[in-house]
């Protein structure tokens, strides 16, 4: 008989799809619509939509971070296919990549225009655009084999009620 907390450990994981989604939801919502659309108010400076943006996406960050470190907590204490193991660290090794290297590059222009000062333009945001469209396709595919995996174990685990004919 299993424990409480393996048991607990087990349902979490069945459903870690659930942790998945939510982490896509809040990439479409802010990378993929809030931050665009924010550039598009007319009355909105370059300096106080930065503003905004080092706020929203620096919390956005923090949230990623505790989603993968839950994510990954799961897969590693559990028994998960190999797949979805690799899946799982590559877009954790994405998201560290992002938070060490992009991050600290882009903050740092940030900040500087807000503060007034011209800077000439630079790629590094387009990396950052890339590799949010990267990591948000392998979210997606993350989530797909983590769903195929939960509805394999229901269909494994369900009983199947005999077949009635009406005759």
């Amino acid at each position: 008989m299993l424990s409480l907390g393996e048991r607990l450990l087990s349902r979490i994981s069945e459903r870690v799809f659930v942790l998945t989604l939510l982490w896509i939801g809040f990439l479409f919502a802010i990378s993929f619509m809030a931050t665009p659309l924010k550039f598009q108010a007319p009355s909105l400076t370059l300096p106080v939509a930065l503003e905004i943006g080092y706020i929203v996406f620096h919390a956005l960050n923090a949230l990623e971070l505790g989603l993968a470190t839950t994510i990954i907590t799961i897969v590693l204490l559990t028994d998960w296919p190999r797949r979805i193991r690799v899946l799982t660290f590559l877009i954790g090794a994405l998201l560290a990549t992002q938070t060490v290297l992009l991050y600290t590059v882009l903050d740092a222009r940030t900040i500087a225009i807000i503060h007034g000062l011209e800077l000439p333009e630079r790629s590094f945001h387009s990396y950052y655009v890339a590799l949010e469209g990267v990591k948000l396709v392998l979210l997606l595919y993350l989530a797909y084999l983590q769903i195929e995996e939960y509805d394999a174990s229901i269909r494994k685990t369900a009983r199947v009620a005999p077949e009635t004919t009406c005759d």
